[in-house]
């Protein structure tokens, strides 16, 4: 298997998402079939593990009305038991059963297991379907078991490369709050703050109780790494920053002592953003 970095699209992706050659899509869409339900399997490469009820439920209503409009993507499959196994549409696939279907529309792919991968964690990502912890561990099986360094995957995620880093990391939280971010009670950006503390998962029972803010999370993160009580934590001051942010479109950091002098600092990170910090602060 070539597990060599990819500078775009697998073949399996240009061919689901539409960058293949003619030949290729002519070959493809040739290989459209009704097939039972029952010989289809869900992917193991699959990185969405959580399916919510009420959003199965509410497709399948849909495809007892209108049918499947999309063919779910399939390869053949290695084990005896079943013909085909789906590389796309799983979800699909479980409404179909509950609707009452017997046969559905499959659009047959040839694929190795790396593929399948790519495929699948690009079909979830591009639709909004994965929680954080289900996108890092597929990201983590593109780099653990097909030797994708995290260049490779931000390329084919269409990803910064940040991303996929900051992604991985939530891996190496506690298992406690990698829960509350499965669940969604805990987003990507409040717990990021929270890697490698000692007490993350206090900090996230607080986080999630009080409902802070991503930006609040990093003030008090900050604030116990420093030693400061928490009575330092001041609501004001945070709401001041994300005000000013959300004016600046930039990073700002508020410091304030307990004399109540303090320092107001905006990150840039090129000469563009500096020029516009600086006419904002000249300007008559």
């Amino acid at each position: 298997m070539n597990t060599s970095k990819k500078k775009g699209l697998g073949r399996g992706l240009s061919a689901l998402f539409g960058d293949s050659s003619s030949e290729e899509k002519t070959k493809i869409n040739n290989q459209s079939n009704m097939v039972a339900i029952a010989d289809l399997s869900r992917n193991p490469y699959q990185p969405r593990q959580n399916f919510r009820e009420e959003k199965l439920e509410e497709l399948a209503n849909s495809i007892k009305k209108n049918g499947i409009i999309q063919p779910i993507a399939v390869r053949h499959s290695k084990s005896s038991s079943v013909k085909y196994e789906i590389v796309a549409g799983e979800r699909r696939w479980l409404a179909a059963q509950r609707a009452g279907l017997h046969e559905i529309p499959v659009t047959i792919l040839d694929l190795s297991d790396v593929e399948s991968l790519e495929v699948a964690i690009v079909e979830n990502i591009q639709r909004d379907d994965l929680n954080p912890i289900e996108e890092a561990r597929g990201y983590k099986r593109l780099n653990e078991e097909f030797k994708y360094d995290h260049e490779s995957i931000s390329k084919l995620m269409s990803k910064s490369r940040s991303h996929i880093s900051n992604t991985l990391r939530l891996l190496t939280l506690p298992s406690d709050v990698i829960s509350m971010l499965e669940e969604g009670t805990l987003s990507s950006g409040q717990a990021r703050p929270l890697i490698g503390i000692s007490n993350a998962s206090s900090i996230a029972e607080e986080i999630v109780a009080k409902n802070y803010s991503a930006r609040k999370v990093e003030y008090l993160v900050r604030n116990k790494k420093s030693g400061n009580k928490e009575k330092l934590f001041d609501a004001n001051i945070l709401q001041t920053q994300e005000r000013i942010e959300k004016i600046l479109g930039l990073k700002v950091n508020i410091t304030n002592k307990k004399n109540n002098s303090g320092k107001v600092t905006i990150e840039y990170k090129d000469l563009e953003q500096f020029e516009l910090i600086s006419k904002l602060l000249t300007k008559n």
